[in-house]
């Protein structure tokens, strides 16, 4: 049924094509099995969405009373009250150790029913369009989003983007292989099906299909056969996930964040120099954990929890880097609109700071250890508490008249860290804009992305990226 379906649609749009305007035959390729990839890929992130919502209310806020947002960010966190509350709660100490109950479970239902490799996320999608054809076992379909709840939804310092992109992917290779097709539509729609997950989770369409062919590569080049297939599953897949649960961007700014006046690239400048740093600390001490991981002599079950308790225990003192830290962003869009966050600007800079290294040190543990996780969404968090303490350093030292937001600067923070760690530039400037609602700071973006992108050359937080398609031995 889903073949004859998919050559239906395939063949009416082919004909349409060619009577309607003459293009080739090739336009119209992939267009029936792009539609059942979206649709695939949207119920399945509707349900892995419904599990992860799940998991946080009823593990993390029911069991560990664990509540957003601590005083790490109003720069509080310090305080000598603060401290004596975090030992008497008992519940903080439930929360020391469920990211590491989580992370283990997740480890072993992977090792039972798919593989450990299948662990990385992204990096194992990228890794099987590259080496292996396209080809995703289906068993990730139903394990690995269940994997990554278990340790994300019991508060490992990961994200779900890396899952549901690798679950997208499997969802391609599904159905290519439902359909007997070829190895090189089996990659289309992989990339397809990649994209689809994005673009739904997210909610964030544009950006989904362009990471579809961005991600692959460490350089500028892009992978020009999964475009097409590419929007038109991330249309199909952000349209069900819509109708589920609603069509706003996820995060909100402050109205007045926007680029008029030219004095502020250089400001947008430092921003860059900053965030390619960051990126570099944190893809190097990511590796650097992930290697040493790999190099003791234990099971990796064991490695799994030693992750998991390492997290625990930044947790205990900031429990903002638990879990996917969303909140965290939001608060960077509010930073400096509110009194309290007036009344400790200088600390909470220091506290913005602190969460970055926080963050990127448990996310390290987290899934350097071989957690089922993602270190997609917890760059994104990087480089917007980035942004808003290089934002609220600016507007503390500059006049009004230059008319800095802090929440400008962590928004286009976020996409000059995605450009650098991640090197999806053209994705990163159109990601920030979907998901805040902002399209009035492209611009900046445009400056912060080019820039962190050309001085971070030749790093990434993904290993299976290849530099460029000469490279790739899909078409080498």
């Amino acid at each position: 049924m889903l073949k004859k379906v998919s050559r239906q649609l395939t063949k009416s749009s082919r004909k349409f094509l060619v009577a309607g305007s003459g293009l080739s035959v090739q336009t119209g390729r992939y267009f029936g099995e792009s539609i059942l990839v979206g649709t695939v890929t949207g119920f399945t992130v509707v349900a892995f969405h419904w599990m992860a919502v799940f998991a946080q209310r009823n593990v993390m806020e029911r069991i560990g009373h664990h509540h957003f947002l601590s005083r790490l960010s109003d720069g509080a966190a310090f305080s000598r009250l603060y401290m004596k509350s975090i030992f008497s709660d008992p519940n903080r100490w439930i929360m020391l150790v469920l990211p590491a109950v989580g992370a283990v479970l997740g480890y072993f239902l992977i090792k039972r029913f798919a593989s450990t490799e299948h662990a990385r996320g992204t990096d194992s999608a990228i890794n099987a369009y590259h080496r292996k054809g396209g080809y995703l076992p289906a068993a990730v379909i139903p394990v690995k989003p269940v994997a990554s709840v278990l340790t994300v939804g019991f508060g490992g310092s990961a994200g779900y983007e890396g899952p549901v992109t690798l679950l997208g992917a499997a969802c391609g290779s599904f159905v290519a292989t439902c359909l007997n097709l070829k190895t090189r539509a089996r990659r289309i729609l992989m990339a397809a099906g990649l994209s689809a997950g994005i673009a739904a989770l997210f909610q964030a369409p544009l950006a989904g299909a362009m990471f579809g062919f961005e991600i692959f590569y460490s350089s500028s080049d892009i992978e020009y056969e999964t475009v097409l297939p590419s929007f038109i599953a991330s249309a199909v897949s952000y349209s069900i996930y819509g109708c589920f649960y609603g069509w706003g961007s996820l995060f909100t700014m402050p109205p007045d964040c926007v680029y008029e006046n030219g004095v502020k690239l250089l400001p947008y400048f430092v921003l860059a120099i900053v965030v390619t740093f960051g990126a570099r600390f944190y893809i190097s001490f990511f590796r650097t954990l992930e290697r040493w991981f790999g190099q003791l002599r234990m099971m990796g079950s064991v490695k799994v929890a030693i992750g998991g308790l390492a997290t625990g225990m930044i947790g205990f003192f900031f429990p903002d880097i638990l879990g996917t830290s969303y909140s965290v962003i939001q608060a960077c869009f509010t930073a400096g609109e509110s009194e309290l966050f007036a009344d400790y600007g200088p600390l909470t800079i220091a506290g913005f700071v602190c969460f970055f290294f926080m963050k990127a040190i448990a996310t390290s543990f987290t899934v350097g250890s071989g957690g089922s996780g993602g270190v997609f969404a917890p760059a994104i968090v990087c480089g917007g508490t980035l942004g808003a303490a290089v934002g609220l350093f600016f507007r503390s030292v500059l006049p009004d008249s230059v008319g800095i937001h802090p929440a400008a600067f962590a928004l286009v923070g976020m996409a000059g860290f995605l450009a650098s760690a991640v090197r999806i530039p053209l994705t990163a400037i159109v990601m920030v804009a979907e998901i805040s609602g902002n399209h009035s700071l492209l611009l900046p973006a445009m400056w912060v992305c080019g820039i962190s992108f050309w001085l971070n050359n030749d790093w990434s937080l993904y290993r299976s990226q290849v530099h460029s398609r000469e490279s790739s031995p899909v078409h080498g």
